[in-house]
């Protein structure tokens, strides 16, 4: 692995109606990196998120309509390649991920080629309950298994990509429901890539209304289960040929 001080770093945040939260998280992540890049990229949402983002001083990337996450950070890693960065980290836009802890993320790129900010590793008190945490506790074995190593947080939006990693997501980044956290996770250790965690504690939302419902919940154990099974039986795609591109 590169040594972590010789990178150029890109922190990008997909953002859908974030316009409460989106200013005070940029204008964090700038306080505490601020060698690094700050990409928003605003995922068709309908109020002032890209004006609040531009404001606190972010590049703003805006997407005519809604991709979902997987959208957008895929919209950020081909961003990243084409300015030259070299790392993306992933931070919400609602405050939930710390951006005190990005650097701990950055520096465990040292061993991997992604880390995932991990919830349920002995940090913070971040709790989950009903069928999204079943989910989340299958989920992790199973992705354990095929990573040959401990995660028990894979539905993780919280992660750093090093050089590797980000050209090939840059290639494939799955764009489908969960395929920003489980799909990409699979795709990357199938590719060849290292995978490892690091316990991180998450914050309440500073502000507005969160997309989980009951109904949503119960419908993620099937959704997350199927998001998997794409996973699985897609073609594997590898570092030589995201580098040839």
């Amino acid at each position: 692995m590169a040594e972590v001080a010789t990178r150029r770093v890109l922190i990008v945040l997909p953002a859908l109606n974030e316009e409460q939260n989106v200013a005070a998280v940029v204008t964090h992540v700038r306080e505490t990196l601020p060698e690094a890049g700050v990409l928003v990229v605003d995922d068709g949402s309908s109020d002032a998120t890209s004006l609040r983002a531009r404001e606190a001083g972010a590049t703003v990337a805006r997407l005519a309509v809604n991709l979902g996450v997987g959208g957008a950070m895929r919209t950020g890693y081909r961003y990243a390649v084409a300015n030259g960065y070299d790392v993306v980290v992933q931070v919400d836009a609602d405050g939930q991920h710390d951006p005190d802890q990005v650097r701990e993320l950055i520096d465990g790129l040292d061993s991997a080629d992604v880390v995932i900010g991990a919830r349920f590793a002995g940090r913070g008190d971040y709790k989950a309950g009903g069928p999204r945490r079943w989910a989340m506790v299958v989920l992790a074995f199973v992705i354990s298994r095929l990573a040959r190593t401990k995660l028990t947080d894979v539905t993780s939006g919280f992660k750093a990509a090093g050089p590797r990693a980000v050209k090939m997501f840059a290639q494939y980044y799955p764009a489908e429901y969960l395929g920003d956290t489980i799909e990409s996770l699979v795709l990357a250790i199938r590719g060849g890539l290292v995978v490892r965690q690091i316990p991180v504690a998450m914050r309440e939302r500073s502000g507005g209304t969160p997309s989980q419902t009951p109904i949503r919940a119960a419908v993620y154990l099937a959704r997350a289960g199927l998001a998997l099974l794409l996973a699985l039986v897609r073609r594997r795609p590898s570092v030589e040929s995201a580098d040839a591109a």
